[in-house]
C-alpha cells in the first residue's frame, strides 16, 4: 500500500541525505557524551547538565530521523563504521577545556544545519512535505540552541547590533 504522497522511484535521494544526517547525529551524540563525561572548571555544573540536555536531544532527533528513513520505506544505515564513513562530523578529543568545548559544539550545529539544508532540498525536489516539515521544525531549533550557546562564548560587555525601524 502506498501511504505516501510521494513517487517511491524518486526517493532515494532524500533517503540518502537523511542518512548522512542521521550519521552526523550519531557523531554529535558522541562528542556530547565525551564532553558531558569529562568537563572540568568553573563550568562544571553549568555545562555538565547543558551537555547531557543537548545529547538526550540528539537521541530524540537519531530516532526521528531513523523513522522517518522508515516512513519513507527504506532502512535506516545503522552501523558505527558506516556513520564514521560518511559523517560531515568528526569525533573529538576529551581534553579540551570548556570554550573548546562551546566552539566545537557550534562547528558541530553548522554541518548539521548545513546536512538539514541538504536534506531539505532534496526533499523539495520531490515534494515530500512530511521530511521538509521536520527539517524545519530542527532547524529552528537548532538555530536556537547555537546561538544561546554562541551567547555564552562572547565576553559580557559585548553588544548585539542595534535594529533601525523602518523610516515612514
Amino acid at each position: 500500500m502506498n501511504y505516501l504522497n510521494i513517487d517511491q522511484n524518486k526517493v532515494k535521494p532524500v533517503v540518502n541525505q537523511l542518512n548522512i544526517l542521521l550519521a552526523d547525529y550519531h557523531l554529535y551524540y558522541q562528542n556530547l557524551r565525551t564532553f558531558h563525561w569529562n568537563i572540568l572548571g568553573k563550568n562544571f555544573f553549568e555545562l555538565h547538565q547543558k551537555f547531557e540536555n543537548l545529547y538526550n536531544d540528539a537521541r530524540t532527533k537519531i530516532d526521528d530521523v531513523a523513522e522517518r528513513i522508515l516512513t519513507l520505506k527504506y532502512h535506516p544505515i545503522s552501523k558505527a563504521s558506516q556513520y564514521l564513513e560518511i559523517s560531515n562530523i568528526k569525533e573529538e578529543e576529551i581534553s579540551l577545556d570548556d570554550a573548546k568545548m562551546i566552539t566545537s559544539i557550534l562547528e558541530n550545529h553548522k554541518q548539521i544545519l548545513s546536512q538539514m539544508g541538504n536534506v531539505m532540498q532534496a526533499a523539495s525536489k520531490i515534494e515530500d512535505e512530511g521530511t521538509m516539515d521536520m527539517m524545519g521544525s530542527f532547524i529552528n531549533e537548532l538555530e536556537k540552541e547555537s546561538w544561546m550557546l554562541n551567547a555564552w562564548s562572547h565576553n559580557t560587555d559585548e553588544e548585539l547590533m542595534l535594529s533601525e525601524m523602518p523610516i515612514q
